[in-house]
């Protein structure tokens, strides 16, 4: 885990929190490869590219797949039709913990990919 998005998280003082810092282990305990950085002002998460950063809401966590329509595999919670990107999203940590395995699904899902290209 990174100071730097430690940093962030203290200056935030967001309400979602809790539901955000257990996304954030949940991606980087799907594959060890995963690191994460501040970029663009919020926590991003990388492997072989950029993976995906958490969006600025208040009351939602919102995770935005940079190129969510590119990863490989079915994955109903991500959403969104834009030609590249794809946002999951969660209202508290009980629906992060409801939504755990779609989450680690389409992070492995990703290293799988990308360490095949």
């Amino acid at each position: 885990m990174s100071t730097d998005v430690d940093a962030w998280f203290r200056e935030q003082n967001h309400p979602l929190a809790d539901a955000m810092q257990l996304t954030r282990r949940i991606i980087l305990g799907a594959d060890p490869r995963v690191t994460e950085s501040v970029k663009w002002k919020t926590p991003t998460f990388s492997f072989e590219g950029d993976i995906a950063s958490f969006m600025r809401a208040k009351k939602t966590v919102s995770i935005m797949f940079h190129r969510g329509a590119e990863i490989p595999g079915a994955h109903p919670r991500l959403e969104g039709d834009a030609k590249l990107v794809r946002t999951m999203r969660f209202a508290n940590v009980d629906d992060v913990k409801a939504g755990r395995k779609d989450l680690e699904r389409v992070i492995r899902a990703w290293c799988r990919w990308k360490s095949s290209t």
